[in-house]
């Protein structure tokens, strides 16, 4: 039997071309059962990136199918798919390559925000190549060459159709809910961001798609794509963390567990754990630092690359001077308990 890394089954949007603009999953699997497996076989052969758009007759025969294999959920939302008015497509990929197609790309983007794997852990090189730029509307995805006519013929209808991004990613809530969280502003998450059980996005953070925090956390400030945070840090009200396309070269930056960037910091190194910065201090890999000892004296000074990744560190900026300072971190930080219980 086939190896097979991940399927979904969705349903979404094509242009009068026939092309996909997007896919909704309901329930993407990641590592699939022989039985999931065995029951794909009815109905299709299975290679490297096979998507296959599914009619009412295909969709009733796979239900059957993963119902004799045992498989009820997969069952259950195939067999609700029957009725879909809009198109249904499948997506099986044997191995964790370079998606190459709108659905598959989807497909990952899913697999990330319902928490199967964490950021950097599928491949989504050449992405960009591959999503189109859409409208999304009130009417969902359209294709841009098509927008005015349909702003057109709402118009004529009384309606007014109206176009809250043109982007390559949607937003995440409106495809995937994960549980435990509070999302303050729904348009600042993109899907493909991770966002893990406890943690609250305050009405400031902003989260990309493979970037995300571990939970719990607060955040109220942004995390770039490709940044992880480490579970009870803290990104206090618009810090920033610098992301691998935004100037950080090949350096993938993260935070780790119990960390600190205070109101308006920002980072271009990743941190260890228990590591602070102070409020409006921002850190880039060649910014100079002076080393202090436990007296607050000075040791040495280096470039802030050379202390990525180091644990228990504060940078801190000398109201005298003007230096950059890095000491010992003696205290961790705390996430209030009460705040992070969303259940």
């Amino acid at each position: 039997m086939t190896d097979l890394y991940s399927l979904g089954i969705g349903v979404g949007t094509q242009n009068s071309h026939g092309e996909w603009l997007e896919v909704f999953y309901p329930e993407p699997l990641l590592q699939p059962s022989d039985g999931v497996k065995a029951a794909l076989t009815t109905v299709m052969a299975v290679g490297q990136d096979t998507v296959m758009t599914l009619d009412a007759a295909a969709l009733g025969q796979l239900a059957q199918a993963f119902d004799a294999q045992g498989e009820a959920a997969q069952a259950q939302i195939t067999g609700s798919l029957v009725n879909s008015t809009k198109p249904v497509v499948a997506v099986a990929l044997t191995a964790d390559s370079k998606p190459t197609s709108v659905p598959a790309v989807y497909l990952k983007l899913h697999l990330i925000s319902h928490r199967l794997v964490k950021p950097h852990g599928t491949d989504l090189s050449g992405m960009f190549g591959v999503l189109p730029n859409v409208a999304w509307t009130t009417e969902g995805a359209i294709d841009l060459s098509e927008l005015p006519q349909r702003q057109l013929a709402a118009r004529m209808q009384g309606d007014n159709l109206q176009v809250s991004c043109v982007d390559k990613f949607p937003k995440m809530a409106d495809y995937v809910v994960p549980s435990g969280v509070r999302i303050a502003d729904t348009s600042r998450v993109r899907l493909g961001a991770y966002i893990g059980e406890g943690t609250t996005i305050m009405h400031e953070g902003f989260v990309n798609f493979n970037a995300g925090a571990e939970g719990p956390n607060m955040i109220e400030g942004r995390i770039s794509a490709g940044v992880f945070v480490g579970a009870g840090s803290d990104l206090g009200g618009s810090s920033s963390t610098m992301g691998t396309l935004s100037g950080g070269g090949n350096i993938v930056i993260s935070v780790g567990k119990e960390c600190l960037l205070g109101a308006n910091a920002g980072i271009g190194i990743p941190l260890g754990d228990r590591c602070t910065v102070e409020a409006g201090l921002y850190i880039t890999a060649g910014t100079k630092v002076v080393m202090l000892d436990e007296q607050q004296n000075k040791v040495t000074e280096t470039k802030a690359r050379e202390l990525a990744g180091k644990t228990d560190l504060l940078f801190r900026r000398n109201s005298v001077t003007g230096a950059v300072e890095c000491l010992t971190n003696q205290t961790a930080i705390e996430l209030n308990e009460t705040l992070h219980a969303h259940n």
